[in-house]
C-alpha cells in the first residue's frame, strides 16, 4: 500500500483535530486513529505534526501531545449558529477557517438557531488554553427558515406565539391578519419575519394552524413540524416511485446470483411494513456453515442523482415516531419493490459467509443476488421455535440461533460492551387511541437478527478498508464510535470507585476493561445506575469517511449495509461497494472522497434530529397516558439528579418525570454533582441515582409535556 505525502498527512491531521477542538494527542495515538502502520507512513505524521506546529497550524501541548489550534487568525467569522436551551450559543464556522466558537448569552444578541452569522471573537488571555475560543455576534447574514412551534394566545391588544421549545429566547408577536384564523389555546406553527432589538418581541406569522394544545393529535403534529420533518413527499418524487414495476426482467436475473431456492426469510417486529434484511443457514461439509444476509437492493432502484436519491438524501434516514413513521422513500419502494415480501421474487445485495464452529469467517462474498424469501417471521414467533422445537423451518432456526449465541460469546471475548437498555412501545385501540404502554422484550430471536446483522456490516467494512487500493485512496462511510473523552472517563471511574469497584483507565479506557466492570455489577444493586453512567460517558456514535474503529462494539472495522430502506448512508455503502466491485477508477475515487466528510456530517446530523424527534413523540405518548393515572403510585428508579430536583422513571412503563427539590420538604438538600446523589443535611438521607423509590403522579402537563412526582414514603 502506497504511504501517503508528507501534504496528504497534513490535510489529514487537520481534518481530524478539527473534530476533537478540546482534546491533545500523542503522535502513537494519531497514528493509531489515523490506521497509520507502515515506518514510513510514521517517520512523515512526526514531520508533519512539527512543521504544523511551527507555522501555528496546530498547538503544540505538554508532554509532547498536539491539539486544534486555539483561535483561527481572523478576528470576524461567519458561521451557523446553535443554540442551547440555557441561551449559550455556539458557531459552527464555515469553511475555510472551520472550527467552534463559544458565545455567552447575553452576547448573542437577536441571533436564532440556524442563523448565518458574523461573530467578533474576544481577545485570548491565555494561548495555550485548550477550551474553545469566545465570542460576540455582530451580525445576522441570514435568518433560518426553521419554523417555530408553540401556543397561539391573545393579550388584550395583540396576538402572540409562546413557543414550545427553549432555544427561542422570547415569544412572537404576530400582528392581527396574519393569524391565519388561529384560536388562542391552539397549537400554531409560526415564521419570524424580523427582530430587530433584543428589548422587544420577534414578529412573525401564522402559517398553520395544528389543533387544540394538549391534544394528541395537535402535539404529535407539532413534533413533526418543530423538527422540520418532511411529512409529504413532493409530487416529482412520488410520480418516480410509482412508474417501477414489481416484475422483475429475466436479463437482470440472468446478471445475478440466483439464491431463489435457498431457506431465506425475514424476522421483523410484528407491526413492521418494510422488511430489508432476510437471512439463510446453510451447513458444510466439516461442520462449517454458510450464513447469508440478504438486504433490499435499493440501489438498483434509486439511481444516484436522480430525484428520489435527492429526496433520500435530504431525509437522511427514516423518523420512528411513536405512531407513524415518516419513511425515507416512498411506500412504493420502502413497503413494496424493496420490502422483502414472501414468496416474491427481489432484488438484494448478498453477503455470504462461510464461518468455522467458533463463529470465525473463513471466506465470504458480497454480491448482487435475486431471492424468494419463504416466510415472514415475527420475532415472538422466532422465540417460540427456538425455546419449543417446533414450527416452520425449526432445524434452520435452531442452527441459527446456536451459532448467534457462538457470536456473541466470541464478540463479548474481544472486547464488545453489551449495555443493556430498555425500550417502550405503545399499544393504540381500533380507534387510534393509546391503550397501552409496555416495556419491549429482549429476546433470543432479537439476538439472532442483531449479531447476523453486526457480522455483516463488519465484513462489509473489512472488504474495504483491508483491500490494498494502489494510490491509497479508498473511500469509504465507517460507522465509528470514539473512546469516551478524557474528562468524563475521570468522572466515570471515581464514581464506580465511590462505589467500591474499579476501572482502570490507564493509558485510557478499553472496551474490555469496561465491559468487565459490567460483568461485575451484573445482578447486584448498583448496575442500573452503573450502566446508566456508563452510557452517558460515552461518545456518540457517528458516520465519518475516516476509520477509527467503533470503540462500542470492539470492532476495527464497521459500517452500516443492512437497511438502505431507512437509511441513506447504507444505500451510499451498496453503491461504493458495487463500483469497487468494477474497478472504480482513480478519478471517481477522487471525486467520492471529496463529498464524503460533509455527506457522513449531514447524515450523522439527521440520525440526531430522528432521535430527538423520536424521544419527544414518545414524550407526548406517556404525558398522554398519565393524564389518566393522577394520583396513582408507582414502583420507580432514579433516573437523573440534579441541584433542582430528582428524574424518576417508572419501572413497568419507562415514563419519566420530575420530583422537583422543592416537594422534599422533611430536609434541606445538598447536590453531590460528582456522586450523582442529593444528600440530607440534617437527617444525611441520601437520594441516589439508580436507588428504587415509589411515587406519586400529582401534576401532567401536555403543552408543556412534563410530570411530576413526588416520593411516597
Amino acid at each position: 500500500m502506497k504511504s501517503p505525502t508528507l501534504e496528504e498527512l497534513k490535510e489529514t491531521v487537520l481534518q481530524f483535530l478539527q473534530k476533537y477542538p478540546r482534546e491533545q494527542f500523542k503522535a502513537a495515538s494519531l497514528a493509531r486513529r489515523l490506521s497509520l502502520k507502515d515506518k514510513k507512513s510514521l517517520v512523515l505524521l512526526r514531520q508533519a505534526l512539527n512543521e504544523l506546529a511551527q507555522s501555528k497550524t496546530i498547538e503544540r501541548g505538554r508532554r509532547k501531545r498536539f491539539g486544534h489550534a486555539v483561535a483561527p487568525q481572523s478576528s470576524h467569522l461567519t458561521g451557523t449558529l446553535e443554540l442551547t436551551r440555557q441561551g449559550n450559543g455556539i458557531v459552527h464556522v464555515s469553511a475555510p477557517e472551520r472550527g467552534r466558537v463559544a458565545v455567552p448569552s447575553r452576547f448573542v444578541g437577536t441571533a436564532l438557531d440556524g442563523d448565518v452569522v458574523s461573530v467578533a471573537l474576544f481577545a485570548q488571555t491565555d494561548v495555550k488554553s485548550a477550551a474553545e475560543p469566545e465570542g460576540e455576534i455582530v451580525e445576522v447574514l441570514e435568518r433560518s427558515t426553521h419554523p417555530v412551534v408553540g401556543v397561539f394566545e391573545k393579550s388584550r391588544h395583540f396576538f402572540f406565539v409562546v413557543p414550545d421549545s427553549r432555544i427561542v429566547p422570547r415569544d412572537i408577536y404576530v400582528p392581527p391578519g396574519k393569524t391565519k384564523g388561529a384560536r388562542p389555546g391552539q397549537k400554531v406553527v409560526a415564521m419570524i419575519d424580523s427582530w430587530e432589538s433584543r428589548n422587544l418581541n420577534p414578529e412573525g406569522h401564522i402559517v398553520e394552524v395544528l389543533g387544540a394544545s394538549g391534544e394528541i393529535g395537535a402535539e404529535m403534529a407539532s413534533v413533526a413540524r418543530e423538527f422540520d420533518l418532511p411529512l409529504r413527499f413532493p409530487r416529482e418524487v412520488l410520480s418516480a416511485a410509482e412508474a417501477i414495476v414489481e416484475d422483475i426482467p429475466a436479463e437482470i436475473i440472468r446478471s445475478r446470483r440466483d439464491l431463489r431456492d435457498i431457506i431465506c426469510f425475514t424476522i421483523d417486529p410484528d407491526d413492521a411494513k418494510d422488511f430489508d434484511d432476510a437471512v439463510s443457514l446453510e451447513p458444510l461439509p466439516g461442520g462449517d456453515f454458510r450464513l447469508g444476509v440478504h438486504i433490499a437492493d435499493v440501489s438498483h432502484y434509486v439511481l444516484e442523482g436522480s430525484v428520489l436519491d435527492k429526496e433520500a438524501e435530504k431525509r437522511g434516514t427514516s423518523v420512528y415516531l411513536a405512531n407513524e413513521v415518516i419513511p425515507m422513500l416512498p411506500e412504493n419502494l420502502s413497503n413494496n419493490i424493496c420490502s422483502l415480501r414472501p414468496e416474491r421474487e427481489r432484488l438484494t445485495y448478498s453477503i455470504l459467509m462461510t464461518l468455522g464452529s467458533k463463529g470465525n469467517v473463513k471466506g465470504y462474498s458480497i454480491e448482487k443476488s435475486v431471492i424468494r424469501s419463504k416466510r415472514r417471521f415475527t420475532y415472538e414467533e422466532v422465540q417460540k421455535v427456538i425455546e419449543k422445537g417446533r414450527g416452520e423451518f425449526t432445524e434452520q432456526i435452531r442452527a441459527m440461533h446456536e451459532l448467534s449465541q457462538t457470536l456473541l460469546r466470541k464478540r463479548m471475548k474481544e472486547g464488545s460492551i453489551d449495555f443493556e437498555s430498555a425500550e417502550t412501545k405503545f399499544r393504540f385501540g381500533d380507534d387510534g387511541k393509546l391503550t397501552a404502554i409496555l416495556k419491549k422484550e429482549r429476546l433470543a430471536a432479537h439476538r439472532l437478527v442483531e449479531e447476523f446483522m453486526l457480522m455483516a456490516n463488519q465484513v462489509a467494512a473489512m472488504h474495504i478498508g483491508l483491500r490494498k487500493h494502489e494510490d491509497q485512496i479508498a473511500p469509504f462511510i465507517y460507522r465509528v464510535h470514539d473512546a469516551p473523552p478524557p474528562d468524563r472517563l475521570r468522572d466515570f471511574a471515581l464514581f464506580v470507585q465511590h462505589l467500591g469497584y474499579s476501572l482502570n483507565i490507564s493509558g485510557g479506557l478499553t472496551s474490555r476493561s469496561l465491559q468487565k466492570l459490567l460483568n461485575d455489577v451484573r445482578g447486584k444493586d448498583e448496575e442500573t445506575v452503573i450502566n446508566e453512567v456508563a452510557i452517558r460517558s460515552m461518545a456518540k456514535a457517528l458516520y465519518s469517511e475516516k476509520n477509527i474503529g467503533h470503540f462500542g462494539l470492539g470492532f476495527k472495522y464497521y459500517t452500516h449495509f443492512t437497511s438502505p430502506i431507512r437509511r441513506y448512508p447504507d444505500l451510499i455503502v451498496h453503491r461504493l461497494l458495487d463500483e469497487y466491485a468494477h474497478k472504480m477508477p482513480l478519478r471517481r475515487r477522487q471525486n467520492v472522497a471529496e463529498v464524503l466528510p460533509d455527506l457522513c456530517a449531514y447524515t450523522s446530523e439527521r440520525e440526531r434530529v430522528a432521535m430527538e424527534a423520536e424521544r419527544s413523540s414518545i414524550k407526548v405518548m406517556q404525558v398522554e397516558y398519565m393524564k389518566r393515572h393522577l394520583g396513582d403510585e408507582f414502583h420507580a428508579i432514579i433516573s437523573g439528579v440534579m441541584n433542582f430536583g430528582l428524574f424518576v422513571e417508572i419501572s413497568d412503563l419507562l415514563v419519566e418525570g420530575l420530583v422537583r427539590i422543592r416537594d422534599l420538604e422533611d430536609d434541606f438538600y445538598l447536590y453531590d454533582e460528582k456522586h450523582y446523589s442529593l444528600i440530607g443535611k440534617r437527617t444525611k438521607k441520601r437520594y441516589r441515582l439508580g436507588d428504587k423509590v415509589r411515587i406519586q403522579v400529582v401534576r401532567v402537563d401536555a403543552k408543556e409535556r412534563e410530570i411530576d412526582f413526588i416520593l411516597v414514603e
